[in-house]
């Protein structure tokens, strides 16, 4: 049975007849042949079937298994030694003396060193996560608590609150990533957290519409870039096709923290009243401290980078030199682009500018932009729809609880789903046709609807499947190099902060209680995404089609002359192809 070559996007370049001849020589049903670590050097498996689209291997995502015995190195532009040259890590890489071209490694082994990963590097991001949407999501919370009364503001001076808060997060965005890549997420991040924990707690003293504004200015301008940051430090340690579902989890901070925080909040603005206080203000407080020592504990809980995990408290570090070298030729293997720079080497203005000027990520950036507009309000308003409905402080937080529980289990489900049928648009327009007829529904209703019923339309609103950490994702796939990645997480979540901003002013005091026009707006903006998507996805595949048509029309030497010579770099390149 003739083998399949693996895709350019997988394996960039032109590994030639000379991968294709290697793999014939080993093809097996199984796609991996039980070979000693001893054998100089050993022969590569076929692609791996936990490589390809699920699609490929069977409904269930464990239904392939391997014996874990088996070599489970993958053939990349490295087994060729025309492309080996061309795309061999430079000495300024910072994993450089972990590269190995020859490098053989078992399922066992591999497995065992991304569940390390899992638990050494993911596991504590999650956490830093949760920090970030303690303190950026308990203004909500705290609005059951007669925030706007006690401060004297209005539903207005709260959007504006909020609109400060995007815009100075957004603001942020770039240049927070330029710095955290010039002296390194490890040593950025810790930072961040520290510095906008001092702004959260100061909460506690807030006193009027002036010191609200301000403290939402600085928080968001603190907090801007640490989400792209995260996302850049884990593309360190997984591929390409590890990153979705792990931003997936990642991004299942947000719901968790918001179930354990409504909870958290219903305990302590019970403490209203203690040595005169408010409640809200011991929200603040406590949880400002909370991420405070996240911050602290982050200097020495992230490491640079896969190779990079020693410190005078760590001596030996958190991997072997063995699971060193797996870490590292995994990851290039599948992204030879991944090697393009220091960790800590920083941006050019020009680098910076090429990298806006893109204009083959930009379908990506507009959808950040709109995609989240039409369940925004309701989201943002939910607390405090309950309390419009007569519902207590309590019952308000514990009943926002069901829609994050099902958003929670929508991320998942459209997360794998991206993977499963191996498609990015229409494992995200799901949000679109999701939110539609219920925001249709939402127009219907009159002052006399059910409070029960307006409860259920507005919990699956905001139930909605969060689609965010596919787009980011795809995002980074689509970049292909360390500079455009960098600064393409930057934008894609500043477009992402711009439509936030737009929908925190859909809501207006005037359109209360039913908010009968921005309800119709929703709606609009709705049916526009789905559009947008259509767009997007007939977008990338005619630039797939037509450079496929341009690549085999060349001959192998043109192909070869063309990557030696070519100026095109990262997503430009003839032998690129974009996911969609």
């Amino acid at each position: 049975m003739p083998v399949k070559r693996p895709s350019i996007e997988e394996a960039p370049g032109l590994a030639g007849d000379f991968l294709d001849q290697k793999l014939l020589d080993r093809g097996s049903a199984s796609g991996s042949t039980r070979v000693s670590l001893k054998d100089d050097p050993p022969l590569l498996t076929l692609p791996s079937d936990d490589n390809r689209p699920l699609k490929q291997r069977g409904f269930w995502w464990r239904s392939v298994k391997h014996d874990p015995d088996a070599i489970a190195t993958q053939p990349s532009v490295f087994d060729d030694p025309i492309t080996l040259e061309l795309y061999r890590p430079p000495p300024s890489y910072e994993n450089t003396h972990r590269f190995d071209p020859n490098a053989r490694w078992t399922w066992r082994e591999e497995k065992r060193v991304v569940r390390k990963i899992d638990f050494r590097i993911m596991l504590w991001t999650f956490v830093m996560f949760s920090a970030l949407d303690l303190d950026r999501g308990n203004v909500s919370q705290a609005l059951t608590d007669n925030f706007l009364e006690d401060l004297h503001i209005t539903t207005d001076d709260f959007n504006l609150g909020n609109t400060l808060s995007r815009l100075s997060f957004l603001f942020a965005e770039l240049p927070a990533q330029i710095v955290s890549k010039r002296v390194g997420p490890d040593v950025w991040i810790p930072t961040q957290m520290v510095l906008w924990s001092v702004v959260a707690l100061s909460q506690y003293w807030l006193s009027g519409r002036t010191s609200f504004l301000a403290t939402r200015f600085l928080l968001g301008f603190m907090q801007g870039g640490f989400i792209p940051d995260v996302v850049l430090y884990l593309s360190y340690f997984y591929t390409k096709t590890e990153l979705p579902i792990r931003l997936a989890w990642f991004w299942l901070a947000n719901y968790t923290t918001q179930i354990i925080g409504a909870f958290i909040a219903t305990g302590i603005l019970q403490l209203r009243g203690k040595n005169g206080a408010a409640g809200w203000r011991y929200l603040f407080l406590i949880e400002g401290i909370f991420t405070c020592l996240c911050g602290l504990l982050s200097f020495a809980l992230m490491p640079a980078g896969p190779t990079q995990t020693k410190a005078w408290f760590r001596p030996n570090g958190w991997f072997t030199e063995r699971e060193e070298t797996i870490m590292v030729n995994r990851v290039l293997r599948d992204d030879p682009s991944k090697s393009d720079m220091h960790n800590r080497q920083g941006l050019t203005p020009k680098m910076i500018w090429q990298s806006l000027c893109d204009w083959r990520m930009w379908p990506l950036y507009i959808l950040g932009m709109t995609h989240m507009i039409p369940v925004g309000p309701p989201n943002i308003y939910l607390t405090l729809s309950l309390r419009d409905l007569g519902f207590n402080t309590t019952q308000s937080n514990l009943l926002s609880i069901p829609a994050y529980v099902i958003g929670a289990i929508g991320l998942l489900a459209t997360c794998y789903l991206s993977e499963l049928i191996d498609n990015r648009v229409l494992s995200t327009v799901i949000l679109q046709f999701w939110a539609l007829p219920l925001l249709i529904a939402l127009y219907t209703f009159t002052t006399q609807t059910s409070q029960w019923i307006y409860f259920a339309v507005v919990t699956l609103i905001v139930g909605y499947p969060y689609v965010h950490p596919i787009q980011v994702a795809w995002a980074s796939r689509n970049s292909y190099s360390v500079r455009t990645r960098t600064v393409s997480a930057s934008m894609y979540n500043i477009f992402v902060q711009a439509g936030s901003i737009i929908y925190s002013n859909i809501y207006r005091a005037d359109d209360k209680p039913l908010y009968k026009r921005g309800n119709r707006i929703l709606i609009g903006i709705c049916v526009l995404n789905i559009a947008l998507y259509l767009f997007t996805s007939v977008f990338y595949r005619g630039i797939n089609q037509r450079r496929e048509k341009i690549w085999s029309s060349m001959t192998p030497k043109e192909r070869v002359e063309y990557l030696e010579t070519t100026e095109d770099v990262g997503n430009e390149r003839l032998d690129f192809r974009f996911a969609y």
